[in-house]
């Protein structure tokens, strides 16, 4: 799949994506081999030495130097702010009414608590909790302002347990100094990007008073919430100082008469931009070169739809133009950056072009005749680029090697290059090189001339760049076609994403379950040849659906904590249960995670049925079927979602055995695969009974390394344990 902002452009053009995709392809490549086919004949080229004196022949604006003159009078300009003062006092008076209302909280409920004292006489009354002074301070905030409850609301729970746990006098030293901090440092002008630091003065001199716990918490989250910024950007006032310096930039203007390039001297990159402007550069071309150059363009495209007759799908096609198109056009691009530098001290530039690399991309992401096109119209391309460039032989020579460099990487293994090592070394590096061993050979150039050795270092210098560009970017270029690419996975990865983070605070028993399961699965997976990264990642997220119900799933619950589904009717729990799948999948691509991660969720419990709740409301309602209490599918459709299912089902049975060993756990596992071949949950899967040996192997390793011999967990019968258990009942 191409990247979602190309692939909506897709959807959007319709059956003009793939016209309008050639069009551009072609006005694309035929601007960039325009300057270099169209036979010309310009008055002064940059690099020329000015033979005589030259003048502006007429008065213009120089457009270019006069908007970077007024871009750097607007950078120079200040940014402009404005101090609110009144905000010291502010934060002064929330700060006080604070401590205000807390003396009065603890005198009330000291005289509600000597009044209750006195009418129950003999009975001990207790003394109010911090609780209790807590909810009646917050009951004061009831009265007032909106903007005081709000800062009031921005401390933390700790601070209000502070306030009421340190002693009398330590609460009025405590009010005393954060007052003092907050109006002193309040009476400077504080923009963010002084804050922390003027924040930091203020809680080194807070350390050095003699504060209990309590006291420092008070006193830093204050010193937090009571100094804040109170100068702001005036972004209005700064942008009217900028325009205003712009409009008083002077327009930079060539004057008719004024040299542009004196006598003698030679014509830069400045002055061929003014030339331009003055329209002294001028350039005739011959129709032949362009005719033949459409044409070549013309082919290409051509045969590229005749090749994409191979592919049924539309969006398989699609894709194939796209990659290729955009591929081709960068290959040109590069040639003619190479061009550009080519001169006739260095003529050899060209062989720095990594004519493998483009050829190798389309190989390994797309398929070999796709390489194999690329390396042949790379040639045709560089045919044009190079034509009036370089002299013939040497022409030979960058056509030869870009064809058979082309070929070696279209015909390399498809995988990628940093795993195959040597073998993609010889075919990208070795073998172009000796070609050029070979070529200069046929030219009969003598190895005692430099310019020998350099064409077969430039050759060798540009088959090194292809491998070493192949290799850094092919994750970059995974990402554009593929949602599932190693960068992604990577990143899905990071306990640090917000889904495992939220599952981690939510759904604790969840979290380290779907952590067991991935590393079950990666192992497994990586035995039969699948993508062991890939399954790990959809693991992390199989069960975030859980997030909508997490405490109605018995690995949350605390310990002792009594189990809500006792509470509900089997078939109310049954949807909860059944919810997390399809929620998951919901979240998931709410997320756009990639398009497996979410099958994955919908598929690893497959159509298995929920046997503990079917054998609860069969017992309330005779006429209930199995159909009601499996889950919706479908069945897993990859191998991966297939080891998942299993995996997830094993892993949680086995926790919450009683006394764990390897045999119980060996039978169980082979029993659970046993249930899930006859259940028909395999079947689209695509595993052999070879792979699904080796999975079982991996299961059981990983299950009796983790769990033999260990402590069981403090926590309540999971749904797995009930379900073994109702098996097993059955059965006899």
């Amino acid at each position: 799949m191409i990247i979602q902002p190309l692939n909506k452009i897709q959807q959007k053009l319709g059956r003009w994506y793939t016209p309008l995709l050639f069009l551009l392809f072609f006005a694309l490549v035929f601007a960039t081999l325009f300057t270099s086919v169209q036979q010309k004949q310009q008055n002064y080229t940059e690099g020329q030495v000015a033979a005589e004196n030259i003048r502006a022949n007429k008065t213009v604006e120089n457009t270019a130097a006069t908007e970077q003159k007024r871009q750097l009078a607007a950078e120079s300009v200040p940014t402009e702010y404005n101090y609110q003062e009144d905000l010291a006092t502010v934060q002064y008076d929330r700060v006080k009414r604070l401590f205000d209302l807390v003396n009065t909280v603890n005198d009330d409920l000291k005289k509600q608590y000597e009044a209750d004292k006195k009418k129950a006489k003999k009975e001990s009354v207790p003394e109010p909790t911090v609780d209790e002074h807590t909810a009646a301070l917050k009951k004061k905030f009831e009265n007032i302002d909106d903007e005081d409850v709000a800062f009031y609301q921005s401390l933390s729970a700790d601070f209000y347990q502070s306030l009421f746990e340190v002693s009398a006098s330590e609460l009025i030293t405590v009010r005393n100094e954060a007052l003092n901090i907050v109006s002193e440092e309040m009476a400077q002008h504080i923009r963010k990007s002084n804050l922390s630091d003027i924040q930091n003065n203020a809680t080194q001199q807070m350390l050095t008073l003699d504060l209990s716990d309590a006291g420092q918490i008070i006193m830093e989250e204050l010193i937090a919430k009571g100094i804040v910024v109170n100068e702001f950007p005036n972004e209005a006032a700064t942008e009217e100082k900028r325009e205003a310096a712009r409009n008083a930039v002077q327009s930079v203007m060539i004057y008719q008469g004024e040299i542009i390039v004196r006598e003698g001297s030679q014509i830069d990159s400045n002055a061929m931009e003014k030339m331009k402007l003055l329209g002294l550069t001028s350039q005739t071309s011959s129709i032949f070169p362009l005719v033949a150059m459409a044409l070549g363009i013309l082919l290409q495209i051509a045969v590229l739809l005749y090749f994409g007759r191979q592919f049924h799908s539309k969006t398989q096609r699609q894709q194939l133009f796209t990659f290729y198109t955009g591929m081709l056009a960068l290959s040109i691009l590069v040639m003619k950056f190479f061009e550009v530098f080519q001169t006739e001290q260095i003529p050899y530039i060209p062989l720095f072009f990594p004519a493998a690399f483009v050829p190798l991309v389309l190989n390994l992401f797309l398929n070999r005749r796709a390489g194999i096109l690329a390396a042949m119209f790379q040639v045709i391309a560089a045919l044009f680029v190079y034509n009036s460039a370089v002299g013939t032989n040497l022409l030979t020579t960058i056509l030869v090697t870009y064809l058979f460099s082309g070929l070696m990487g279209s015909i390399v293994k498809r995988e990628p290059i940093g795993k195959q090592g040597w073998p993609a070394v010889a075919w990208i590096v070795l073998f172009p090189t000796l070609l050029n061993f070979v070529l200069v050979v046929f030219q009969g150039m003598s190895f005692g001339d430099g310019s020998t050795w350099l064409t077969i270092i430039c050759g060798f210098a540009g088959n090194i760049f292809s491998l070493l560009l192949t290799m850094g970017l092919h994750q970059y270029i995974e990402l554009m076609v593929s949602d599932d690419s190693v960068i992604v996975l990577n990143e899905l990865s990071n306990p640090n994403h917000p889904l495992l983070k939220q599952l981690l605070e939510e759904a604790p028993g969840t979290y380290h379950h779907s952590m067991m399961v991935a590393n079950l699965s990666a192992n497994a997976v990586a035995e039969i040849g699948g993508r062991s990264l890939l399954t790990r990642v959809a693991c992390y997220y199989h069960d975030i659906g859980k997030l909508k119900h997490a405490n109605f799933f018995v690995e949350n619950l605390p310990q002792g904590a009594e189990n809500p589904h006792n509470f509900l009717l089997p078939e109310d729990s049954k949807q909860i249960i059944f919810g997390h799948v399809t929620d998951g999948a919901k979240i998931l691509e709410e997320h756009k995670m990639p398009q497996m991660v979410v099958d994955i969720c919908r598929q690893h419990h497959g159509t298995t049925m929920m046997k503990f709740f079917y054998a609860k409301a069969k017992e309330r309602n005779p006429k209930t079927t199995e159909a009601d209490f499996r889950y919706p599918g479908p069945k897993p459709q990859t191998r991966e979602a297939g080891v998942v299912s299993i995996a997830d089902s094993c892993e949680a049975a086995v926790r919450a055995m009683d006394h764990p060993d390897n045999v119980k756990i060996q039978q169980f596992v082979h029993n659970l695969i046993i249930d899930r071949i006859i259940d028909g949950q395999l079947d689209d899967s695509g595993l052999t009974m070879k792979e699904i040996r080796l999975v079982e192997k991996s299961l059981v390793n990983g299950l009796c390394s983790t769990f033999h011999s260990r402590i069981k967990y403090p926590k309540m019968k999971s749904e797995a344990e009930k379900m073994k258990e109702e098996q097993e009942r059955s059965g006899n």
